[in-house]
């Protein structure tokens, strides 16, 4: 599989999770076109969607309530808690851990002389940690249940990888610990990495695999 030629509409980040056995049976038949070409084939076929508004939200979060989405789905009541800093000193008080996310700057509901981002959210303690940008910066990256697209590489591997959706990808060393579990060490820092999101390794424009973020330093 490999990135579509849309940078700002490619799928692939998303996409890795399927298995190597599936590829042969998937077909991707718009990964050569660009966004406004779609538009002209729908509008040549008469389709009504043609010219509707680009969607940047959850397709099944109709409300784009996130939070109460996932207050839902947990069945947790109260996620109340603390903003700390880095240094677990008291700063304020949240409403629930639910409403941020990793490097989040705005909506806070708390005010500070400069910016302040989320660096990290520990859901047990209810904590929400508060911290300068340099603060979100790391270039280790500890990735497991790792889905492998293509022959699983060597021990050590060079490739990109990519941690968020909209961020691009960045030059790294692969070191594999286990068919599931591998470390990735970054060339540069890359900031807003988050426990939980996917983390996908690319050669050039092809998906090697990718995983779930367990942690980093």
């Amino acid at each position: 599989m490999f990135r579509g030629d849309d940078d700002n509409k490619d799928q692939s980040y998303v996409l890795f999770g399927i298995r190597r056995e599936l590829l042969p049976n998937i077909l991707l038949p718009i990964g050569t076109y660009q966004k406004p070409d779609i538009r002209d084939l729908a509008r040549q076929s008469g389709l009504r969607v043609a010219d509707k508004k680009d969607s940047y939200e959850i397709c099944f979060v109709p409300d784009q309530d996130y939070a109460g989405f996932l207050k839902r789905y947990r069945g947790v009541e109260n996620t109340a808690g603390d903003f700390v800093d880095m240094s677990g000193n008291v700063l304020g008080q949240h409403e629930g851990y639910e409403h941020f996310t990793v490097g989040q700057r705005k909506g806070l509901g708390i005010a500070f002389g400069e910016p302040r981002f989320v660096i990290s959210i520990h859901p047990q303690s209810r904590q929400v940690v508060l911290g300068l940008r340099s603060d979100l910066a790391t270039t280790r990256i500890e990735v497991h249940d790792v889905n492998w697209l293509s022959d699983r590489p060597a021990d050590n591997f060079r490739c990109e990888v990519k941690v968020r959706y909209r961020q691009k990808s960045e030059p790294c060393s692969v070191q594999v610990h286990s068919e599931k579990q591998v470390t990735v060490d970054a060339d540069s820092p890359i900031f807003g990495v988050a426990p939980g999101q996917a983390a996908v390794f690319y050669d050039e424009d092809r998906v090697i695999g990718g995983g779930w973020i367990r942690g980093n330093n």
